[in-house]
């Protein structure tokens, strides 16, 4: 009978060490990923142009070049509600908005500078040669009080052809 109250305060013990300070449960991070690497988005009528394409990063004397798997960019369309309470269901169209976007691995991509190389061919041939500076940065998909995630850079082709870093 004597080990009881022991056993019983044991358990009170290793129960109590769960609890957050104050009640209060902190955020958790999730195991959620970001690949490190370079995003590219071009805009209409650009991309009706293109077919494919190249890019090339480099910093510090060493390049790394890679082929660019250009895909139809989309966007939600009009939204129609079935009404506006809590429990009735909304719904929208998803459809493609004549871009193209791209994103290839880079590892090892520094946070300093880069220098981008950006290169988009069509059927007819080259559409556009262009280099542009970057400055890849972490990302932090579980939000700023979590670990981050890979360090990425996003480059942005506007319909004139001009090819800048996407802040």
């Amino acid at each position: 009978m004597r080990r009881y109250p022991w056993l019983l305060l044991f358990l009170v013990a290793v129960t109590g060490c769960g609890a957050g300070s104050g009640g209060v449960e902190s955020e958790a991070c999730t195991e959620i990923g970001a690949p490190t690497g370079v995003g590219v988005d071009v805009a209409a009528p650009i991309a009706g142009k293109v077919t494919g394409g190249t890019l090339e990063v480099c910093w510090d004397g060493e390049c790394v070049r890679r082929d660019l798997q250009l895909m139809n960019s989309t966007e939600a369309g009009d939204t129609t509600c079935t009404g506006d309470g809590p429990t009735d269901a909304c719904s929208a169209q998803l459809g493609e908005n004549g871009r193209k976007n791209a994103f290839v691995d880079v590892q090892n991509l520094p946070q300093a500078p880069v220098r981008a190389t950006l290169t988009l061919t069509g059927a007819d041939g080259q559409v556009l040669q262009q280099e542009a500076e970057a400055t890849p940065a972490a990302t932090y998909p579980n939000g700023p009080d979590c670990p981050p995630g890979g360090v990425q850079a996003h480059l942005v082709v506007d319909a004139s052809g001009s090819v800048q870093q996407r802040d």
